[in-house]
Order: C-alpha cells, then sequence, then structure tokens
C-alpha cells in the first residue's frame, strides 16, 4: 500500500485492536503517533512505493538463566517494547537502511556480504543475516527500510535481537512469501552475530523475539528447539514486570560471560560430554569430589545451578498453566538466589567495589520484605546491568520512586508480556 494507504490502515478498528494487544489498552494513540512517523520518515527518504509496516519487540528472560548455552530450559517473553519499520522493495541490489533512533544511514550491496576487517557494527550485522539468509537457501533482494526502535539498548532486553528479526520479518515477507517460521529466524539471528560479530550467541534472544508471548524453550536439541506458548495474562493477576538498570559496569566482562558456560562444560567433560545436558545431576553428586578436583569449585556451583534452574522453569511453567501464581513468585526468588549465589553472575571479580546489580537487588529485596508481595532476580547475562522485579500494581510507583532515588532517574521501566514476536503488521490488519 501507498503511504496515504498506509495512514488510513492506521484507524481501522482492527488496527487499533492490534496495537491494544501489542501495547496496551491506555498506548494505542502513542502507538498510532510513532508508526506515523515512521511512514512519513519512509515516504520523505525513499518517496512514495508499496510499502509494509513491521514490528519486532524486545524481550525478557523470566526464567533459565545462563542454561540455554548448555543446552537447558528458558522461560522467556516478547515484551512492549519494540523495533517498528517500514519496507518495501526497490528492484535493485541493494538494501538501504534508515535507523531513526540511532542516526545510521547505510547501503549494502548484495553482491559484497563480507565480513568487514573489525567485524562489528550494524552494518555486518545486516550482511550477516543477508548471508544467513542465501546459506540457508531462502531469496534476497534489494529493498528500502525507515526503522525506529524504544527497545531499551543495554538493558538486557535483547535490542539487538529486536532489530535483527524485524529485518527477518520485512525478508520473509518481502521475497519468501511468509513461509519462514521463527525458528528459522532466530537460526539467521544467531548464524549473523556468531561470523560477522564474532559473538558466540545462543538461540534465547532471537527465539523470544520472534514467537512472541510467554514462551518455554526446551535446548536440549539446538537445530530444533523445542518451543511451546503459555497461555497466561499477567494482567489477569494484577502485577508488572519492572526492568532497573543498575549502571553500566565499567570492566571488560567479556571473560566473566564467556567463563560460565566453559565452566558449566569442563564438568561436562568430566564424563566425556559435551554440555551438561547430556550428564545427569546424581552422577555429578554422586562424583562430587573427584569433580571439584577436575573443575574446580565454582564450576561445581555453575553446574548445580544449570541443574536446578531447569527443573524450576518446568515448576514455573506448571504454576501458570495452573493458575498458581504464587508458586510462580516464590520460583523466581528462588532463581535470583541461585544466580547471585551459585551461578555468581551479580559481579565480576575484577572490581568488587562495582556492584549496582547485588546492591540493587538488596534495595529490592528489602522493599519486598516490607511490603510481603513480589519476587526479583537478576536479568541476562548478569555481572553487571540489569535486574528484573514482579511486583503487584499498586506498589511499581512507590517501587520505581524508591529504587530510582537510590539507582537514577530514569533507571526503572514498567513493561508488559505482548502476545506477538516479529510480524508483518499490515498483514494482520
Amino acid at each position: 500500500m501507498r503511504a496515504k494507504e498506509a495512514m488510513q490502515l492506521l484507524d481501522r478498528e482492527s488496527t487499533v485492536k492490534l496495537f491494544e494487544s501489542l501495547y496496551g489498552c491506555g498506548q494505542t494513540d502513542e502507538a498510532k503517533e510513532r508508526y506515523a512517523s515512521v511512514i512519513e520518515g519512509y515516504e520523505k527518504t525513499f518517496g512514495d512505493s508499496d510499502l509494509k509496516l513491521f514490528s519486532s519487540p524486545g524481550r525478557t528472560e523470566i526464567s533459565g538463566n545462563h542454561t540455554d548455552h548448555n543446552h537447558g530450559r528458558v522461560l522467556a517473553g516478547s515484551i512492549n517494547l519494540d523495533c517498528v519499520g517500514a519496507a518495501a522493495k526497490n528492484e535493485s541490489d541493494k538494501v538501504r537502511i534508515v535507523s531513526e533512533t540511532y542516526n545510521q544511514d547505510f547501503t549494502i550491496d548484495l553482491n559484497k556480504l563480507e565480513v568487514s576487517a573489525k567485524a562489528a557494527g550494524t552494518i555486518d550485522l545486516v550482511k550477516g543475516m543477508l548471508a544467513g539468509f542465501k546459506e540457508s537457501g531462502y531469496s534476497i533482494g534489494g529493498f528500502n527500510a525507515y526503522i525506529t526502535s524504544n527497545v531499551i539498548s543495554a538493558a538486557g532486553v535483547s535490542s539487538s535481537a529486536a532489530f535483527e528479526m524485524l529485518i527477518c520479518s520485512m525478508v520473509n515477507t518481502l521475497f519468501n512469501e511468509g513461509r519462514m517460521d521463527t525458528v528459522a529466524y532466530a537460526h539467521i539471528g544467531k548464524y549473523a552475530e556468531n561470523h560477522y560479530w564474532n559473538k558466540a550467541s545462543g538461540l534465547l534472544d532471537q527465539m523470544a523475539c520472534a514467537v512472541g508471548g510467554l514462551i518455554t524453550i526446551d535446548f536440549v536439541n539446538p537445530a530444533e528447539p523445542a518451543v511451546e506458548k503459555i497461555d497466561f495474562d499477567f494482567a489477569s493477576q494484577d502485577h508488572s514486570l519492572i526492568i532497573v538498570q543498575t549502571g553500566k559496569g565499567h570492566a571488560d566482562l567479556s571473560a566473566d560471560y564467556s567463563s560460565v558456560p566453559a565452566e558449566m562444560k569442563k564438568v561436562a567433560e568430566f564424563f566425556k560430554k559435551d554440555v551438561l545436558a547430556e550428564v545427569r545431576e546424581e552422577d555429578v553428586l554422586e562424583h562430587i569430589r573427584e569433580i571439584r578436583e577436575y573443575a574446580g569449585d565454582r564450576s561445581v556451583l555453575r553446574a548445580l545451578h544449570f541443574f536446578e534452574e531447569n527443573k524450576r522453569v518446568d515448576t514455573m511453567v506448571k504454576a501458570l498453566k495452573e493458575n498458581q501464581f504464587d508458586v510462580f513468585l516464590e520460583n523466581i526468588t528462588a532463581s535470583g538466589n541461585s544466580s547471585w549465589k551459585w551461578l555468581q553472575n551479580c559481579y565480576t571479580n575484577s572490581n568488587v567495589q562495582e556492584q549496582g546489580i547485588t546492591v540493587t537487588l538488596a534495595l529490592t529485596e528489602l522493599f519486598i520484605a516490607k511490603k510481603k508481595r513480589g519476587a526479583c532476580r537478576v536479568h541476562g547475562g548478569g555481572f553487571a546491568g540489569v535486574i528484573m522485579a514482579m511486583l503487584p500494581n499498586d506498589l511499581v510507583d512507590e517501587y520505581i520512586a524508591y529504587i530510582e532515588k537510590a539507582v537514577g532517574e530514569g533507571s526503572a521501566y514498567r513493561m508488559t508480556i505482548r502476545p506477538y514476536g516479529a510480524i508483518c503488521v499490515s498483514d494482520m490488519v
């Protein structure tokens, strides 16, 4: 549809209903303004053409902290913050992308998809995705895209994966008749990060952004992870999910992040296995003295976290299915305690005086203990950055004021779980 028709699309009753499900009942006017701005930006940049509208959300990790890389289980959800874009074929061998949010404007030649020497940045990431489409046997072609995003960067909600899945949705819709599934999206995003960013990421972020809603993923077969949608409405429990940015760590955390999967795999290696999903917890406990000698004590603790966290995901999924929200909250707390004490990813040992996550968790735990309601835990990779709190709605404003006084104004974000992942909005209304 042309720009004028796209503007008219925003006023349809079906579009308003979709926006309510994506962003919340009170956010439809703001959503219309965002999409209208994208349409205007596209028309101003590329002229009037037969464009389509797209959306791809950020994600939150609810449980399953640092389990996916050892083929474990996770519970995650797509959130109401998203990348929004307008895109259309340009009948050339060039892809031009304009990012309003990050003030970027670049063009990629489809005949020159080699990674750059630095292997970093948005251009390399898009090159990697386009190369991933080709390697996977899917079609690609020239297109123009105008994109904006309100997915918070450096907040553990996967702003990069949201962008990746937006591009996947565009290429799938424009050149592959929408026949691709979300697992294919995720593998293409992973391929781009692994080969064009030198980032040894798994599939969790991409899967959660692509699939949408509240989902549990079992990575025991990472080539074809088992994904199940959980039909549960947090709003019905009168609770909100809060993400708090605790401050950016100043240390290089690469060694901290890589140590987690490496130490878990060291325990698996004792049993001549590649990952912990291939090992039984009972066997680890049976040989605990030898494993401590072989892999080290922290490796043992991290392995025990893996086994217990996997069981916690199952318990939480069962609790949600049976509407036992109190059990669900108890296990968020248990997950957080395990990450803090056993996984040990709440601060870096290279700078023990910088503990933004643990200070923010401690303050949040004091708040929850006083109110006797709610739960909290580290969010995402850890070592620095972000925590998650699940609180009753009547406490949210008070908590945000309380935590921002300690951490900094504008550091807390109230979020909701949205039911859709990466989508072509135009095709859904």
